[in-house]
């Protein structure tokens, strides 16, 4: 998914881009973002002005159409006033609810139109709870109860790496001993035939290939280190085949992701948080995307945090949050 000059602007909306925790990375790497996309890839940075880098080049907006003249010269920004200053690395929960609110003003832009995708820029889950009781595990189950109570994945993607890299924990924000509690027969029906379903809609796979990873290592070796793989995993992999989809598994974890084996899939389907994020992390760290599948509109967020270690020194790399927009805008495009 490459993005050439001029295929980002389509029609005549930008990617609208969350401010996210203000005393992070986010608004130093949105005004980096915006140097290096220029007119190429409009979009609209949606926080207070006051939070940005001294002397950046920034244009107040009043509509986020305006991005599309606008784009280019200067960090367009659709202010949203916020209580408190923002100190780079020390978060201050004041502002929690107004990050809150910029996501939900977000999900409406999109949402009405008036936005091609969303990209959004990260949260401290725990500030947010402390500041303002914010009761989602992260940013995904937030967007899927603000479109409705939608049924999500949560997908990682590198395009920088050949073959691609995508990863679908199927268990996300929980602790490892409920995984095997948690992860049921319905569930990883559910997540493959969402990210099957949201591959095919915003990834233009006519027929994804997905690659079931085993749930204990070496897949169990039959039997010897656990059974999930052969008392019901095997039997859903044959069950989705039946139906018609192209998946396979359940695999062993640590032989997936060589080159070799990515290139026989698609997207790989992995049972917890980790088996899936240390691979992609690990052959992409700056350039990696989360995606979430399963929404009524388009959504990406740099694969990465808050970084408060190292807000404000200069030191952040952009290059997840222009993959994110980059992605937003391509998959935003399949969806016209």
């Amino acid at each position: 998914m490459t993005l050439r000059a001029g295929e980002a602007a389509a029609g005549d909306r930008p990617v609208i881009l969350t401010c996210g925790d203000p005393s992070g990375v986010g608004p130093e790497l949105a005004v980096r973002a915006s140097q290096a996309l220029g007119a190429r890839l409009p979009f609209v940075w949606l926080g207070d002005p006051a939070h940005l880098p001294r002397g950046a080049a920034v244009r107040e907006i009043e509509t986020p159409d305006q991005a599309m003249t606008h784009a280019g010269a200067a960090l367009c920004v659709l202010p949203h006033p916020f209580p408190a200053a923002a100190v780079p690395g020390q978060p201050d929960p004041a502002n929690a609810q107004s990050v809150i609110d910029v996501i939900a003003r977000g999900v409406d832009l999109v949402s009405r139109g008036a936005g091609l995708a969303l990209t959004t820029a990260p949260i401290n889950k725990k500030v947010l709870k402390d500041g303002a009781g914010f009761a989602f595990p992260g940013h995904t189950e937030y967007l899927a109860h603000l479109a409705g109570g939608a049924r999500v994945v949560m997908l990682l993607a590198s395009d920088r790496v050949d073959p691609p890299c995508r990863v679908v924990p199927a268990t996300i924000h929980i602790a490892l001993r409920e995984v095997f509690d948690a992860y049921t027969p319905a569930l990883l029906r559910e997540v493959v035939r969402l990210t099957a379903e949201g591959l095919r809609r915003d990834f233009g796979l006519e027929n994804p290939r997905l690659a079931v990873a085993g749930l204990n290592p070496h897949a169990g070796e039959g039997g010897a280190m656990g059974r999930e793989e052969i008392d019901w995993i095997a039997d859903v992999v044959a069950g989705l085949r039946a139906e018609g989809l192209a998946v396979t598994g359940p695999l062993p974890p640590d032989t997936m992701f060589h080159p070799a084996a990515r290139a026989r899939y698609d997207a790989a389907i992995c049972a917890y948080h980790d088996q899936a994020l240390i691979p992609i992390k690990t052959l992409d760290f700056d350039g990696g995307v989360n995606v979430t599948l399963g929404l009524p509109f388009v959504r990406t967020s740099p694969d990465h945090g808050t970084a408060y270690d190292i807000a404000g020194t200069g030191k952040a790399s952009p290059h997840s949050l222009i993959a994110a927009l980059t992605m937003a805008a391509k998959m935003g495009a399949a969806r016209l």
